[in-house]
C-alpha cells in the first residue's frame, strides 16, 4: 500500500496538482495497480526469449522511386501571390 507522501510525490513528478481527497482516491488506485504489477512479476518467463520491442518491427516505408516533379505552372497554381517563378509570403518584422 502507497502512503499518502508517495502518492504526492508521483504526483509532483508528474507536475500534477492534487488535492488530499484525490491523494486518498489516488493512494488506492495506484496501489491496486502496482499489485497487478507485482503479479506479473511471479509469472515464470525462463523460456521467453528477451526482445527489445513488444512486437515484431518491419519497415513501413514504401521504395524511394525517382519520379519527374510538378511543373511550376502546377505547383504555384494554388499560391495566393507569386513573383517570378517564386512564392510570395508577407514579411515577418518583430
Amino acid at each position: 500500500m502507497l502512503s499518502n507522501e508517495q502518492v504526492r510525490h508521483i504526483a509532483w513528478l508528474a507536475r500534477l496538482g492534487v488535492t488530499d481527497a484525490e491523494v486518498e482516491r489516488f493512494r488506492d488506485d495506484l496501489s491496486i495497480v502496482l499489485e497487478h504489477f507485482h503479479a506479473l512479476g511471479e509469472v515464470n518467463t525462463d523460456h521467453v526469449p528477451a526482445a527489445a520491442h513488444a512486437s515484431r518491427l518491419q519497415n513501413v516505408f514504401r521504395e524511394d522511386v525517382p519520379q519527374p516533379s510538378l511543373p511550376f505552372d502546377e505547383v504555384l497554381a494554388n499560391a495566393p501571390s507569386t513573383q517570378d517563378s517564386c512564392l510570395r509570403v508577407p514579411p515577418i518584422l518583430e
